[in-house]
């Protein structure tokens, strides 16, 4: 697919009926717009209001800088894996986490795609060398869960490298937890509609329409696939050392709040307080794959 048939517009059957989605049109069909919120069963019908949510994030955000100085004071580590489907949110929930720590010990890894030397290495060795040292908080925007949803999609890997990468990937990460780093694995989860809509308004925003790539548009159509993909991962690589916390991101909102809101929860830092944290929403953030059915 690509950019000629971006501009073409790409038909989409969504719940038995075809539909034509034309991402350059600047005014988006009715029933994107309608269904967007809604859609994945999300439990409301309404966004958080930005009042709230800010307030509410300058309170996290204030937690998260007391995690900064408990890593500094005590040489632990963390990390976060953002994983999910293009548009989900990854980025501004990690942005909202970051945005006042100290960038000298908390770092965003966004690896592009492998070099001719990374290509023959250890699948996870360019990613182990990103890992936090003592002190850091690293947050990874996509990681080596690639190879569980796009590159198998995409054909950018075998059968073979996919089963394999299956079977290593909760050995691999039993590693990382007894290393000691606090790791927490995130998939953020939206419905077609809503992935729709944001790829709509990337492309009609000139500040946001570089995260718009030829590689989303053919992505469209590989939906289920997708699904599938996500379905098998977070069965098989939700383990007790590992787990995968689902967040249904329709709201984005709401979906930072709760995203930050579970790791202070987790983290037994100094001076924390729980009342400024709040609850966690059960709606909106649940653990493992059998959140999503």
């Amino acid at each position: 697919m690509g950019e000629k048939a971006a501009r073409a517009g790409v038909e989409l059957e969504i719940r038995g009926k075809k539909r034509l989605f034309d991402i350059d049109d600047p005014a988006l069909p009715d029933w994107v717009a309608e269904k967007a919120l809604g859609s994945d069963d999300y439990p409301y019908d309404k966004k958080l209001s930005n009042k709230e949510y800010e307030q509410t994030l300058k309170l996290l955000q204030i937690e998260l800088v007391k995690v900064q100085f408990w890593l500094h004071a005590t040489g632990k580590r963390v990390m976060a894996v953002f994983e999910g489907r293009d548009a989900a949110g990854k980025g501004g929930a990690i942005h909202a986490t970051s945005a006042y720590m100290n960038p000298r010990s908390a770092r965003i890894v966004a690896l592009t795609k492998p070099t001719e030397t990374e290509r023959g290495q250890w699948y996870f060795q360019r990613y182990v060398a990103t890992f936090p040292t003592a002190g850091e908080f690293v947050l990874f925007d996509r990681s080596w869960y690639n190879r569980a949803g796009v590159e198998p999609v995409m054909g950018f890997c075998t059968p073979e490298q996919y089963e394999k990468f299956l079977k290593e990937v909760p050995r691999f990460e039993k590693l990382i937890a007894a290393e000691g780093i606090h790791f927490f694995k995130f998939w953020v989860n939206i419905g077609r509609e809503m992935q729709l809509k944001r790829f709509h308004d990337r492309r009609h925003d000139p500040l946001k329409v570089w995260k718009l790539s030829p590689m989303d548009v053919a992505s469209l159509n590989k939906w289920d696939d997708y699904t599938e993909k996500r379905d098998r991962m977070l069965r098989e690589t939700h383990t007790q050392h590992a787990p995968w916390t689902v967040v249904r991101g329709n709201d984005k909102r709401r979906a930072r709040l709760n995203i930050i809101r579970h790791m202070l929860k987790t983290l037994d830092y100094d001076g924390k307080d729980e009342k400024a944290i709040g609850k966690v929403d059960e709606t909106i953030l649940g653990s493992g794959p059998d959140f999503l059915t």
